[in-house]
């Protein structure tokens, strides 16, 4: 069977940002939803993100990449946005051109519109995102900068047209379950069969499902966005590919046609696909979270009534201790590549600059849809995170997400960051970021969902005296 499924390519229209008009807000006693789909495949071989180890630009592609919207207007009139993107990530440059020229446009502030990655793999490289990872000539670079421009122009497009899209529509939401995804700090990938066999897995792991569906009044799936705490990490060739969330959203919207189905991935930061490597194992997986999803649409869900309340906020993420000019400029000599190109890059910061920074401005976004609080992060969060704010908040209505907005690095709990490792430490090189965080990574994430999920909390008249 072929695994080339090349779906319709519809006409790519290009709209430059400053060429948008607003779309007025209409008055509904209901919900409003609104749905849109852009082809961000690349249209020329070029280099592909999210590993270190490629020596060579893209060699065609499996299935499409997409930027999907959809776009939500609630009972009193206020609107918010969710864009999906099949990338393995965005910068904040980026991330925050895009969603300022949609919001001046359509009169949206940054907290009502939400740009998620599926962190496939198999996707471009986008902007500076892990730039200091790739070994590229100028010409690389310059297909990168074309495709960034193509991309933010796609996403802008694309939102124009769902939020253009909106009819009256009934929101629902609930959650599910799929387990292939494998704490990859505690459980060797080859040993993994074995483990397995002998109930041996170890590590902690979040295999909820969340589901939202969006229907019209006929009750017909216009919309489904679902998530999962995994990386898209099964496939490491030189073909695009959504992975297992590419496949996923496929076969969800083979079943339901007409829907748009999204992918918003969750904390799987230190969560693998095992075993992996062979496109029939992506694709299994793929239909394996479909089917999860699908068992939630056909079982009774919760419905959400309104109205969407939202909140976010940058928090400055402080990194530990610096290293020193002398560090850096030793490091530019270092037969290491990557060590190598960072330095560099941080010696341009200096002289941009002054002086290295002491922190990022680390994205935390909220939006509550009734009862459901919905949590979006930036970076590749460990799973830690969604674990914890899901005990504390209730995990029967609570939906944390990450690779939202910003995916810069990666954001391990305070136990991770002790381990080291990967994602505790040696990633911050391929990310260009100048040292690891800063011990209070955890709980001043922690504290920042906190102060947006009291933001958005429903607000309780008090009860009256009794006389």
């Amino acid at each position: 069977m072929s695994h080339r499924r090349r779906l319709p390519r519809p006409v790519w229209t290009v709209v430059l940002i400053g060429a948008l008009s607003p779309v007025a807000p209409a008055e509904a006693a209901g919900w409003r939803a609104g749905q849109a789909r852009g082809d961000i495949t690349p249209r020329e071989s070029m280099w592909m993100s999210g590993y270190a180890a490629r020596n060579r630009p893209s060699e065609g592609a499996v299935h499409e990449l997409w930027c999907k919207a959809l776009a939500l207007e609630d009972p009193a009139g206020g609107r918010a946005l969710l864009v999906s993107l099949d990338l393995c990530g965005i910068d904040r440059e980026l991330s925050l051109g895009i969603r300022e020229a949609i919001g001046s446009r359509h009169g949206l502030t940054r907290d009502r519109i939400v740009l998620a990655c599926s962190h496939t793999h198999c996707g471009p490289v986008v902007g500076t995102n892990l730039i200091t990872m790739y070994q590229i000539d100028d010409a690389e670079r310059a297909k990168i900068e074309a495709y960034t421009r193509f991309l933010a122009e796609t996403v802008a497009a694309t939102a124009e047209r769902a939020l253009g899209d909106l009819e009256e529509a009934r929101l629902a939401w609930e959650s599910g379950r799929c387990d292939f995804a494998v704490n990859r700090r505690n459980n060797p990938e080859q040993e993994v069969p074995g483990l397995r066999a002998r109930l041996a897995l170890a590590g902690p792991v979040d295999h909820d499902v969340p589901v939202l569906r969006v229907t019209d009044l006929d009750g017909r799936i216009r919309a489904v966005v679902f998530g999962y705490a995994c990386h898209c990490t099964v496939l490491d060739f030189l073909k695009f590919c959504g992975d297992y969330a590419g496949f996923a959203q496929i076969a969800l919207e083979a079943k339901h046609p007409g829907a748009t189905a999204l992918f918003v991935a969750g904390c799987g930061g230190d969560q693998n696909p095992i075993p992996r490597r062979k496109l029939d194992l992506a694709e299994a997986y793929g239909n394996q979270l479909a089917a999860a999803v699908a068992r939630v649409l056909e079982s009774p869900m919760r419905p959400i009534e309104g109205p969407l309340q939202t909140a976010d906020r940058e928090i400055e993420l402080a990194f530990g201790p610096l290293p020193t000019r002398d560090q850096i400029e030793s490091a530019v000599q270092s037969s290491n590549f990557y060590e190598a190109s960072r330095a560099r890059r941080l010696l341009q910061t200096i002289e941009d600059r002054g002086k290295l920074p002491e922190s990022y401005p680390y994205p935390v976004q909220v939006w509550r849809l009734d009862e459901l609080a919905w949590v979006f992060l930036g970076g590749e969060v460990t799973v830690d995170y969604s674990l914890r704010i899901k005990r504390n908040v209730g995990s029967s209505r609570t939906w944390v997400s990450a690779y939202c907005n910003d995916v810069m690095a990666y954001i391990p709990s305070l136990r991770v960051l002790k381990e080291g490792g990967y994602e505790g430490a040696s990633s911050m090189l391929y990310y260009g970021q100048p040292t690891v965080w800063s011990e209070r990574v955890e709980e001043d994430v922690i504290a920042a969902v906190a102060g947006l999920l009291e933001a958005v909390a429903p607000r309780r008249e008090p009860a009256a005296a009794a006389p």
